[in-house]
């Protein structure tokens, strides 16, 4: 196992490479509680940095839940870092209140934190994008117990001198719980951010699609996300989850997600590629559930991937 910690339950993450270190940020939570399924309302996140992907020297938590009743009152969640043109290093994470201690409602909106060296961070006030409900279901307006707006994965798109922003969220329409959609944010400083429609349509067998990447292999752009078992409905109901690729064109663009492929099944989770100093695509993840379904948590050592005769993704054989 890449990267874990003895006494905290450590899940989702994501990475930034100076050139010379990479920089892990990961989901924790103490294991002093008891039952994992509570790490959500407690999730912090941490820091970790690496010359090689495998061998990690741990920082500890970069900043603390805002306070109670704040948009990141309960929980820090998953999120992603960029660096501006101006050097400054900007972190876009998940902020999550819960709305009471017996109930899984939760409100999620994106918040904005700064750093000029990767290991001191400033949070900025208030969230920096939110649900739109011209285009997004917010809650209470289904039987889907959050707001889903998480996960933001920014990048910059030379083509039309924006930043865009994916986030994990859910359409207006659609048959329950089939809604789950690719939402989309554009900006052009990294401070102001317009919602825009979804970039792909309910009903492709996802109630969610979480923690997205976008990244360019051998020439092509390729979706990386997650969806586990318990959350495939319509056409994939049954199915095995996990993490999940789709190849995809020009981007931003329209997005067909009925198209994805399993890359790998639920026992790994909320997988990152990261390029290695030898050129080489690594996928980590977390360790998900034991062969007894028992949430185990840490991250894998990396594991290579290629791309198969028909454009996929597929991990090689070791």
């Amino acid at each position: 196992m890449a990267f874990h910690l003895p006494d905290h339950w450590v899940w989702d993450f994501w990475l930034a490479d100076d050139g010379a270190v990479f920089h892990l940020y990961y989901l924790h939570a103490p294991k002093a509680l008891g039952d994992p399924h509570l790490r959500h309302r407690n999730a912090r996140i941490g820091h970790a940095t690496s010359a090689d992907l495998v061998h990690w020297t741990d920082h500890g938590r970069i900043f603390d839940a805002g306070a109670p009743g704040s948009f990141d009152g309960s929980a820090t969640w998953t999120g992603s870092v960029v660096r501006g043109p101006d050097g400054l290093w900007r972190m876009f994470y998940t902020g999550s209140r819960f709305l009471s201690p017996d109930s899984h409602a939760n409100v999620e909106t994106v918040g904005l934190a700064t750093s000029a060296d990767l290991h001191s961070w400033n949070k900025q006030p208030g969230p920096v994008c939110v649900a739109d409900d011209r285009f997004y279901e917010a809650l209470g307006t289904s039987s889907w117990p959050e707001e889903a707006w998480r996960d933001p994965w920014v990048f910059w798109q030379q083509a039309d001198q924006h930043w865009h922003m994916l986030i994990t969220a859910r359409g207006k329409d659609g048959a329950e719980p089939d809604r789950g959609v690719m939402g989309h944010a554009v900006s052009t400083d990294l401070s102001n951010w317009e919602v825009q429609p979804p970039l792909s349509v309910t009903g492709s067998g996802f109630a969610h699609l979480e923690v997205f990447q976008l990244i360019r292999i051998s020439g092509g752009n390729q979706l990386v996300f997650c969806c586990d078992s318990a959350k495939l409905c319509g056409p994939r109901a049954g199915g095995i989850g996990g993490i999940w690729s789709l190849p995809v064109g020009d981007f931003p663009g329209q997005v067909d997600f009925s198209a994805a492929r399993l890359l790998v099944d639920e026992r790994l989770y909320a997988g990152r590629i990261a390029v290695d100093r030898r050129g080489a695509p690594q996928l980590l993840a977390f360790n998900n559930v034991s062969a007894n379904g028992i949430f185990e948590g840490g991250i894998c050592d990396p594991l290579p991937i290629s791309i198969n005769s028909d454009g996929y993704l597929e991990v090689c054989a070791q």
